[in-house]
């Protein structure tokens, strides 16, 4: 049975706008490595076209024509960040590669005969849907290094014509009742570590109906918030003064003496109102400690925006109080390396979306996640009080 024409089309746009991304760009920035915790750009997308192939190929077809000369860069475990860049092929060729590929692709997913339509990753349309989930989270990715690309160009420069200002934090709450609630996702669209959907009891507490706001942020900034060791863990404060961290990732001071913000498509003005990313969890984490308030635990996060007792749910990752862990259980799908290995108490996990994250990955049960420092995301903060 050949893919549905609603999937194909979410296929076809994921591709599209992935390549869409590089029409424009040179082939320095393409290649270059932007941030230490960054592939080049262009990996990503000569990444996203691999795992395409990977899966329809070799894997479903046991034919690895495509990917047989690629393993040894767009699989992660083989190239260091480092050294993705002077191996790319050249931009212009890549993307026709992508295009034509991508094309071939689609075809054999509207023709499938048996016996390849009978491969059990077929079923529910689960590799389709993977493949245009990972396509999403690597859109995104690709945004954090064109971000980077800004940022590195800026030079101070941009007069803001609004002045951010400083704001008393709002403490509008909704209550989360003591009781049994199901967190979890369902097959095929939901990742390994989602599964299995199960049964938890949460404690009463409040959680602020919305994400924390640039003007708010800035308080906390001129509170001295980042000169305050005690509102600091022991890891995050010695990674605060050994960076020198005073301001969120995105943003500048003018000089004018104004703060401003970069991002993909350049400086823009700090407005109050907006939600504040650009966080690490170790800022994320202090800021909370200096509002007497937490970060939530996701399963907290999760069940109030189920509940519908949150908004603004996907303008900004937000960071939770709890690290990766697997469900009680789990199974690793399709392969062991896409979760198990960041179960290891370093990785924290973010539940929301930003306001660049695709549709196909903007769901409750979704589990981003990255360590600590990491601040290049586009991650910002919800409280809970007591």
């Amino acid at each position: 049975m050949s893919t549905s024409l609603a999937t194909m089309i979410r296929l076809r746009a994921i591709q599209n706008k992935t390549r869409k991304l590089f029409q424009n760009m040179s082939d320095i920035n393409y290649r270059l490595q932007f941030h230490h915790d960054l592939s080049p750009a262009g990996w990503h997308f000569g990444h996203g076209l691999f795992i395409e192939n990977y899966w329809l190929h070799e894997v479903i077809g046991d034919d690895n024509q495509f990917t047989q000369n690629e393993s040894s860069l767009f699989i992660p475990e083989n190239c260091p960040k480092p050294s993705r860049g002077p191996k790319l092929p050249p931009l212009k060729e890549l993307l026709i590669k992508a295009q034509n590929q991508q094309d071939n692709n689609d075809l054999l997913l509207m023709e499938m005969v048996p016996p390849l339509s009978d491969h059990p990753l077929f079923k529910d349309e689960y590799i389709e849907n993977f493949i245009i989930q990972h396509y999403a989270q690597h859109y995104e990715t690709i945004h954090m290094v064109l971000s980077q690309i800004e940022i590195k160009k800026d030079k101070g420069k941009y007069t803001p014509e609004h002045t951010l200002n400083p704001q008393t934090l709002k403490r509008d709450m909704s209550h989360i009742k003591q009781g049994e609630y199901t967190v979890g996702g369902t097959r095929p669209y939901s990742y390994d570590n989602e599964l299995p959907d199960y049964k938890i009891h949460l404690d009463n507490c409040y959680i602020a109906t919305t994400p924390v706001t640039n003007g708010e942020f800035l308080s906390f900034m001129q509170d001295d918030g980042y000169l305050r060791s005690e509102l600091w863990s022991e890891q995050g404060w010695q990674w605060r003064t050994k960076n020198e961290i005073e301001h969120p990732e995105h943003w500048k001071f003018s000089k004018q003496n104004q703060w401003y913000a970069v991002n993909h498509l350049g400086p823009f003005d700090l407005l109050d109102n907006d939600f504040v990313s650009g966080l690490s969890h170790y800022e994320a984490s202090a800021f909370a400690n200096w509002a007497q308030a937490r970060l939530p635990h996701e399963h907290e996060w999760e069940t109030a925006a189920r509940q519908e007792l949150i908004k603004h749910t996907t303008d900004v990752w937000e960071w939770c109080n709890n690290t990766l862990f697997s469900y009680p259980g789990f199974t690793a799908f399709p392969y062991k390396e896409y979760s198990q290995p960041w179960f290891d108490n370093k990785h924290y996990v973010l539940k929301g979306a930003s306001h660049i994250t695709r549709p196909e990955i903007k769901r409750a049960s979704f589990r981003n996640f990255y360590q600590a420092h990491q601040r290049h995301i586009f991650a910002g903060i919800r409280l809970v009080f007591e």
